[in-house]
């Protein structure tokens, strides 16, 4: 026995205790992978046909990261998202360097890009004129639009429900009400006269500029089956939406919007319902009109009205439901990202954009990446080239926003490792006290 097995353990026990002791001073770092140390023994190659040639000690022929799953933890910041599966966030440095990593502890600097600790995240950007995705070539820096998302006109999306969907429920039960002159009848609507009217409601609409305006509708019930329809601007008197339409009104009368027709079931009749609405009937109908507002929108405010699947029904006038397509400006006040990566931005306006997409990579062999420090990684020869894609495809894993994936280190068996290792260390030194014994032996010979 000679010095150099006892020294050559010595050496890879230190190593392992290294290794051991980097696991569990990371066992709180998010998105850590633990280590182990692998060994191999030594011959000398002399000697390595001998079967009766002991070997000359131990080397560490690696150090493997075991990049199994960690727990996931959750927070209170959407910018913080887990990994649940495979691969890696790609990330960005400044000067162009790409690497890789699982921390997913991002935040949005002065900028507006998403980053962890200098390094960009990286994925598919939006087209600022669509606001479609980009996928495909390269991913890029995330970056955000924290200013203003812009405003849009009621009637303004170009959807094929663009403008005012509008569904309500006009009471069966109400009387007729008789437009002739009082004392036979009501005489002309009055907006300040609840009893030339039979129902009202308002909705809410915006201008060119995001400027907030007020349309009410009143409807009259003045047939059987059969409702008129005038509508009110911000107040104004009830005018014509569109000038040139005329329907449903008669010289020197108050302009009316058309009529609404039901049949005998309570359905709102269309020009395309059996049997067909008479022609002045306005299920469907453009509004336009002449803005007189002093911020100088878009004029003619012109947009779509929509009163699809209204019903006639012996119960209390009632609005179902109502949207528009049109919105004031806003700022962007958080985010969410879902579990494949896109990237919604929530505005002061109650809109949301999709403002990016995060991807992530994976390797033919994740043990071949190279160790960057800072939880990052490199490509390298060994690792073979990335793969790129959308999180929950191929066998990339999905994502967890709010949450953080935890260290991989395993604490107790940790300790338990390092104890081993400890005894291993003790051993190998016996080793050489007891080499040092047997020559004091020799040299204390006569």
């Amino acid at each position: 026995m000679g010095f150099q097995q006892g020294l050559s353990g010595l050496n890879a026990s230190s190593k392992n205790l290294d290794v051991i002791g980097n696991n569990i001073a990371n066992s709180s770092t998010v998105g850590f992978k633990n280590s182990r140390a692998e060994f191999a023994d030594i011959y000398a190659s002399s000697f390595a046909s001998s079967s009766t040639i002991a070997g000359i000690g131990v080397r560490v022929s690696n150090i493997a990261q075991q990049f199994s799953q960690g727990n996931i933890s959750t927070t209170n910041n959407a910018l913080d998202v887990a990994i649940v599966g495979n691969g890696f966030y790609r990330v960005e440095d400044k000067a162009g360097n790409i690497s890789y990593t699982r921390n997913g502890q991002f935040q949005v600097d002065r900028e507006g890009y998403i980053n962890n600790n200098g390094q960009y995240l990286t994925g598919w950007t939006t087209d600022p004129n669509s606001g479609l995705l980009i996928k495909g070539g390269i991913p890029k820096p995330l970056q955000l639009t924290v200013g203003n998302i812009g405003a849009r006109a009621t009637g303004g999306s170009g959807s094929s429900n663009a403008g005012i969907q509008m569904v309500i429920n006009v009471d069966a039960a109400k009387p007729i009400l008789d437009r002739t002159a009082p004392p036979t009848g009501v005489g002309p609507l009055s907006i300040t006269d609840p009893t030339t009217y039979t129902h009202s409601t308002s909705a809410t609409v915006y201008d060119a500029q995001g400027v907030s305006h007020s349309l009410t509708y009143y409807f009259t019930k003045v047939d059987t089956n059969k409702w008129e329809l005038q509508t009110s601007f911000d107040g104004a008197a009830p005018v014509p939406a569109d000038p040139t339409q005329t329907l449903g009104t008669a010289p020197n009368a108050t302009p009316t919007q058309g009529y609404l027709y039901f049949d005998g079931n309570g359905k709102l009749l269309s020009a395309t319902s059996t049997p067909a609405a008479p022609a002045d009937a306005v299920a469907t109908f453009n509004y336009s009109t002449t803005l007189v507002a002093p911020n100088g929108a878009t004029s003619p405010f012109t947009f779509n009205v929509n009163f699809a699947k209204s019903t006639q029904f012996g119960s209390d006038f009632g609005v179902n439901s109502i949207n528009q397509d049109g919105y004031a400006d806003g700022r962007l006040t958080g985010l969410s990202i879902a579990k494949d990566g896109t990237i919604q931005g929530n505005y002061s306006n109650g809109q949301t954009k999709t403002v990016g997409q995060l991807v992530l990579a994976n390797f033919p062999n994740n043990q071949g990446l190279q160790p960057l420090g800072d939880n990052r990684w490199a490509q390298s020869y060994a690792s073979g080239e990335p793969r790129v894609g959308d999180p929950g495809t191929s066998d990339l894993g999905s994502l967890q926003s709010a949450s953080l994936e935890d260290s991989n280190v395993d604490l107790t068996a940790e300790l338990v490792n390092l104890i081993t290792a400890q005894r291993n260390y003790q051993a190998n030194a016996q080793t050489i006290k007891a080499q040092d014994q047997i020559l004091q032996t020799l040299v204390s010979l006569r």
